[in-house]
């Protein structure tokens, strides 16, 4: 029986590939074979299950062919080499091209364009999605699917890498077509934001640093000798996730403290392997004053050894001044990440408010510290790399990512005053 079953799938198989059509490409054949294995499959369906079975599906198998086409179209413009990737896609326009038009064409002054662009920011909403069905898992597996087409169709590929990517390509789409793509349990608020933080961290968090040195670039290009400050944040997030109370019901207080905890704690995760970073980079003894006062003040404070960190887990010597200040700071954003851990799952922490950042002022203290002292040392080549990313990516971020919205019905708004008015003895809201 399983034999003839097999046998049968075969056969159905080869009757596939030949009804697809003969005369166009290997990919183009291949979305004609997809469809009409859709196709057949939701035929034995209907058979088994009644007409509303191919209704209830139809949104899948367009959800399907929609992918496959849309993998089959980025393969044609990667072999005729139109884009390597999407971020060197042509758009309307880039920010030197808008830059040139607003001096050229427009008439403005460099400095005016620098004045408008230091005095403006641009507020990027990340709104709730309860309703998505599709899992991350899935969605991760198509963006290495899209990684390896990039790097398939390269030009100086190597015959090996070629055999390396077609196997990885092989093994992604099989693991995407063997898992359930859709996600049969309602996501929560909180799993809502860890999606998108997830979203922010793969796709959002390293861009922005490069984008504001593409901003620095195109300025360069006009006239302006100086960078954008990196306290001039042009680029700010916000979502709705966990806040969404106008159109989620199960957004309750406790949800959006568990959510501004979250944020907070992933936040903290990603902050802390920047640092280390820095502490590797900056390993220079040469510094300001001010710098140096206050890392000798820290070192003569600080503890030992630090056995739970991986790495410059022994006391920092005071000759090392730089990694002195950015080792405090680490242990502040190891407490801000810990404390956060210990309130979301047990509602208490004995680590104290004190030994963490509680604002983002705090947290820019030291490295603007840092950032002074290379510039007053000489050293501004290596101030003006990761260190001003790394500024700029605090002031861009905060310390929670994003901001959270608080969307709620204006009625309860009106309610609360009604209330507080009241109270005050000074009449009805």
């Amino acid at each position: 029986m399983a034999g003839g079953n097999v046998e049968k799938m075969a056969s159905i198989d080869a009757q596939l590939r030949l009804l697809a059509p003969g005369k166009v490409s290997e990919d183009d054949k291949l979305v004609e074979y997809v469809a009409l294995l859709l196709d057949l499959f939701l035929d034995i369906l209907q058979d088994l299950h009644g007409e509303d079975i191919r209704e209830t599906l139809s949104m899948k198998e367009s959800m399907t062919l929609k992918y496959w086409t849309s993998l089959r179209r980025r393969r044609i413009k990667l072999k005729k080499g139109d884009f390597a990737d999407e971020s060197s896609a042509t758009t309307e326009s880039d920010i030197e091209e808008t830059l040139k038009r607003l001096v050229g064409k427009l008439k403005k002054s460099p400095e005016e364009v620098f004045d408008a662009l230091k005095n403006q920011t641009v507020n990027l909403v990340f709104t709730a999605h309860p309703t998505q069905s599709v899992q991350r898992s899935l969605l991760q597996k198509h963006g290495r699917i899209r990684n390896c087409l990039t790097q398939l169709y390269a030009k100086d590929i190597t015959p090996d890498d070629k055999l390396e990517l077609d196997e990885a390509l092989q093994r992604e789409i099989q693991a995407a077509f063997s898992m359930d793509e859709i996600r049969r349990n309602p996501s929560t608020p909180q799993d809502e934001m860890r999606a998108g933080m997830s979203y922010l961290h793969e796709t959002i968090w390293k861009g922005v640093p490069k984008f504001l040195c593409r901003v620095d670039t195109a300025l360069k290009n006009i006239g302006i000798n100086e960078r954008v400050p990196y306290n001039a944040p042009l680029i700010q997030f916000s979502s709705w996730m966990g806040g969404d109370r106008d159109g989620n019901p199960r957004v309750t207080p406790e949800v959006t403290r568990d959510v501004c905890l979250l944020a907070r704690m992933m936040a903290a995760n990603l902050y802390f392997s920047q640092i280390e970073d820095l502490m590797f980079e900056l390993s220079m003894w040469r510094r300001s004053d001010e710098l140096r006062v206050h890392a000798d003040e820290l070192h003569r404070s600080s503890r030992k050894d630090a056995k739970h960190y991986i790495e410059f887990w022994k006391q920092v010597p005071p000759n090392e001044p730089y990694r002195v200040i950015l080792g405090d700071v680490r242990d502040k954003r190891y407490n801000t990440h810990e404390r956060a851990r210990y309130l979301l799952a047990n509602g208490t922490s004995d680590i104290p408010e004190e030994a963490t950042f509680t604002n983002v002022e705090q947290f820019l203290e030291p490295l603007e510290l840092c950032y002074r002292s290379l510039y007053a040392s000489g050293d501004q080549p290596i101030d003006d790399e990761s260190l001003l990313d790394f500024l700029r990516q605090v002031s861009t971020f905060g310390l929670s990512l994003v901001r959270l919205d608080i969307r709620q019905e204006s009625n309860r708004h009106i309610d609360v005053l009604d209330a507080i008015t009241k109270h005050l003895d000074i009449g009805s809201y």
